[in-house]
Parts: C-alpha cells; structure tokens; sequence
C-alpha cells in the first residue's frame, strides 16, 4: 500500500471516530432531556423566554388591578368614602394622594405661609415651626380637599430652610410650591387675607377667589401682634378664626385662656371647615383642650 493510501485511510478513520463521538453526543442530549433530568440548552433558552413572558403578562395584570382599584378609590371618595379604605394598596393611595395633590395646586382654596419673620425668632422657635410645617403638609396630604399651600419668603440661605431639610425628610418633594417671593409678588392684595388672631373681623367662610395666609410664627413668640403688624405692612385684609364666636372660656387650675394656635392647628381646622362647614365642629376637634376655651352648647346644637 502507498504511503498516499496509508494517510488517506487514517484520514476516513478519524473522521468515522469522530462522527462516533458526536452520536454520542447527541445520544446524550437526548437522555438528558429527559424527565428528571436537566434540560439542554436550547430548551433552557425556550424556557427562560416562556418565563420572561409569563412575569410581563403578571405584571400588566398588576397593574391593570392597582389601576382598576385606583377608579373604584376615587368614585368611593367622590361619594364621600373614607380615603384610607384598607382594601387598597399603598401603592394605589400614594398614587391617588398625589393626584389629588397636583389638582389642588391648580384648583384648590389658595393658602400660603407667610415665612418673612423668621429672622425675629430663636433657634428652638424656627425648629418648631420646621415641625409645624411637617405636620401641615401630612394633614393637606391626607384631606379630601386639599389646599393648595404655597411657602412664601423661604430664603434657601434662611435657618429655618436648613432646618426644614434637616426635619423633614424629603421636604424637596413636597407637593407644595416653595418659593422665596412674598405673597403679593403672587397674588394681587386685593384678594388676600391674613390671617391673625389680632384682626378684628372673624372669618366667616373660605372661598375660592380668596388667598388665605398664615403667619409664620410659633406661641413662643414674646413679640406681640408681630403678624398683625406684617399684614398693616402689606396693606392687606385681616380676619380671625372665630373663637369669640363659637367658643367660651373654660375655668382651670391656671386661669389660663390663649387664642394663639400653631401654624398647624389653624390650617387644621380650616379644613375641617371647608369639609364640614361647621366652626363648631372644626374648632371643638382642632382647638387644644389646654388652651382654656371650649365650644360653646348653643353652637354644638346649631352646628354651625
């Protein structure tokens, strides 16, 4: 046999022994696929893609119930449910929170807080009103008619913005406007009244054509009448809540009896008011029992 012959037949032998091999191969693949064995690898991918596709329909079906329990949320509250109705997710109430929110900023009663006279406060003052401010915006967050509060004259270089970042966490992301112009770079005065437990004339309602506006100011504050004195400044309407109206000094131990209230507790209970439209019953749930007044009988029963 030629040397040519010898090194062509070793040639047909080693590919024989490979194609061998390979059946082999394939052979196992084929007992590997198995039940109860490991899937090969291209029956893994048609898994994985089956996979992929089962979670993306899960998902849409998800969402299409938080959606669907988002509507029923809202028809419920327009018909005067409750907004915390436990059967929802807190996904779906941040959602409808934050819808309500951004309509109010556009349709809702005006109120802003006036923050000029922080300079004339302490250190302990400007970090309580820091957590007044924290406790306004949970209550406009869990109302059903939101205001649309604006923080007006916060400097970013002011102590009390440092504090409100320190407090509050994510006070960037309020869903309120924060500005450092005053309420009348925003508003004609016309259309303003401050709020001040100095005015003379009681508040008798709140209405939509109306910017409300609270002082800035804890009951620390030793300085008296200073946001009757800042509204003369503007040239603007003042108004009270009407306590004189609905409410009566209660005797105590301390014979003490004082209308000045929180930022907070003021906003509070014009709340209650624009949802109940009863003073009465906004001042007796806001108004703190250790302030030495009391709602009045008459107004329990005439509820106005």
């Amino acid at each position: 046999m030629s040397q040519g012959s010898e090194v062509s037949e070793l040639q047909l032998n080693g590919a024989s022994e490979e194609m061998d091999l390979l059946q082999i191969d394939v052979e196992t693949d084929e007992v590997e696929d198995r039940p109860g064995r490991e899937a090969a690898p291209f029956s893994r991918n048609v898994l994985r893609k089956q996979r992929h596709w089962e979670r993306q329909l899960a998902a849409k079906k998800s969402k299409r119930k938080e959606e669907k329990q988002r509507r029923k949320l809202n028809r419920e509250q327009d018909s005067g449910a409750r907004a915390d109705n436990p059967q929802f997710s807190k996904r779906v109430m941040k959602a409808i929170t934050r819808e309500r929110l951004a309509e109010a900023q556009s349709t809702g009663f005006k109120l802003c807080v006036d923050l000029s006279m922080t300079d004339s406060m302490s250190d302990k003052e400007v970090s309580r009103l820091a957590g007044q401010l924290r406790r306004l915006y949970g209550s406009n967050k869990k109302a059903p008619r939101p205001f649309h509060v604006l923080l007006t004259d916060l400097r970013e270089d002011s102590r009390l913005y440092r504090e409100c970042l320190r407090m509050n966490e994510g006070f960037l992301n309020y869903m309120m406007d924060i500005t450092e112009e005053s309420c009348l770079d925003l508003f004609p005065p016309e259309t303003v009244v401050y709020l001040t437990p100095d005015a003379e004339e009681a508040l008798e309602t709140v209405d939509a054509d109306t910017v409300y506006v609270l002082g800035g100011l804890v009951d620390e504050s030793i300085q008296k009448k200073l946001s009757f004195s800042r509204a003369t400044d503007l040239s603007v309407h003042t108004a009270r809540l009407p306590i004189d109206e609905y409410m009566v000094k209660k005797d105590n131990v301390k014979n003490f009896h004082s209308k000045i209230l929180a930022v907070n507790q003021v906003f509070d209970i014009l709340l209650t008011f624009c949802n109940t439209g009863s003073w009465a019953e906004a001042l007796q749930a806001w108004f703190p029992q250790g302030k030495g007044y009391v709602v009045a009988q008459d107004s329990k029963q005439t509820g106005t």
